[in-house]
Order: C-alpha cells, then structure tokens, then sequence
C-alpha cells in the first residue's frame, strides 16, 4: 500500500463523505442497528454519531491502516465500546453466527473480491440477522450505466480500487440474503454516475 492510499487518500475520503446529505442517509440507516455489530471498511469513523444508544459492542475493520489515526479519534468521542482492527473483509476472523447487524456504507465498491466478502458477511451474521447498508454503484438507466462503465477503469485508479459499476442488489442477493427494504435514488450533489446509490436492510433467515 504506497503513500498516496496510506497518506493522502483517507483525509481525501473523510472531506469527501461528509457532506450533510450522506449524514442524514447514514442516521436513516444505522438507527436500525442493535446487538453485537461489526463495521466493514470502517474507514475514519464518519458513522460513529449515528450508532444508536443501544448497540452493545461495535467490531471495527478497515483493510488500509491510514484511516487509523481518525477513526481513533471518533471512537474517543463516541462512548461506545469498540474494537477497532486492520482486517480485509474477505478474510474474516470471526466466528460463524457472531453478529446481530453487520453495516457497510459506502465500502462494497472497492474490495476485490466482492463476492467473498459478503459471502463473509453472511457467515458472521446470525440467523435473523440484518445486514445493513448504504452503497453506490450501477444505474438502472442505461445512458448512466454506459458512462458509469468508461468511467470505472479511471476511477479504481484514482480512487483506490473503487468501482461505480456493481449491481450492489444482485451481489447481496446472490449471497442468499433476503431484502427487508431497499431504496435506489441518486444522492444530492453528486454526479449521477457516482452518486446512484442502494440503501437497505437485507436479513439472513436461515443457518
């Protein structure tokens, strides 16, 4: 992991998700997380406001150990209990049926093996439990996803890895999870390539 992912990318990332609208969909969302729950590509810590009084213990993972030095600092301020690690999320040490919620925002975009990762996902999580997340990814408009295509090899390049084009329902569906909700819209003041975005709940109902 060179300079710019470890050094420049994750103030890059915090200034860039932000923004008061991506605040307002990550307290829609997080309002509904309880028990024991476990934060996939945890970043700086731009959720940790959100997180309801009731959530018992919060495990923490983000593959780039730059985004350390904020998070630390919103965990302090917080006041709940967190385990904070650098793990890749496709290789999970957890055991199976750990986990009462499971949360991602903003983060199935850039892993490289997507598939394994919410293969992982579901593993953790314990039979009844919710996954709940906030993604971006592929238009359901065609002039969208065209563009959306030609754009991505640029952007896993200056962004990391990241790809503007997953079908983040079909991915989560073909895991075996069941929609409990979800909502397809584009962002407030964002591109529309980049700023189509999946937001729900998906359930685990069977061990």
């Amino acid at each position: 992991m060179g300079f710019y992912s470890r050094r420049i990318l994750p103030r890059l990332i915090d200034l860039l998700m932000s923004n008061p609208a991506m605040h307002a969909e990550r307290a829609l969302l997080l309002r509904n997380a309880h028990g024991k729950t476990l934060e996939v590509g945890f970043g700086t810590g731009l959720n940790m406001p959100h997180y309801p009084a009731g959530t018992q213990t919060l495990a923490a993972i983000d593959a780039n150990p730059g985004m350390s030095p904020l998070a630390r600092r919103r965990i302090r301020e917080s006041g709940i209990r967190v385990e904070h690690r650098v793990l890749n999320v496709e290789r999970l040490p957890m055991e199976d049926a750990s986990f009462d919620t499971v949360v991602s925002t903003w983060t199935l975009c850039s892993i490289a093996d997507v598939e394994r990762a919410l293969a992982e996902v579901r593993r953790v999580l314990k039979p009844g439990g919710r996954f709940l997340f906030i993604e971006h990814g592929l238009s359901d408009d065609p002039r969208v996803s065209k563009w959306q295509h030609r754009l991505t090899p640029l952007q896993k390049r200056i962004a990391d890895g990241c790809h503007l084009d997953r079908d983040i329902e079909g991915l989560i569906r073909a895991q075996g999870l069941e929609f409990e909700s979800l909502r397809r819209f584009y962002m407030d003041k964002l591109p529309r390539t980049g700023g189509y975005t999946y937001q729900g709940i998906a359930v685990k109902r069977n061990a």
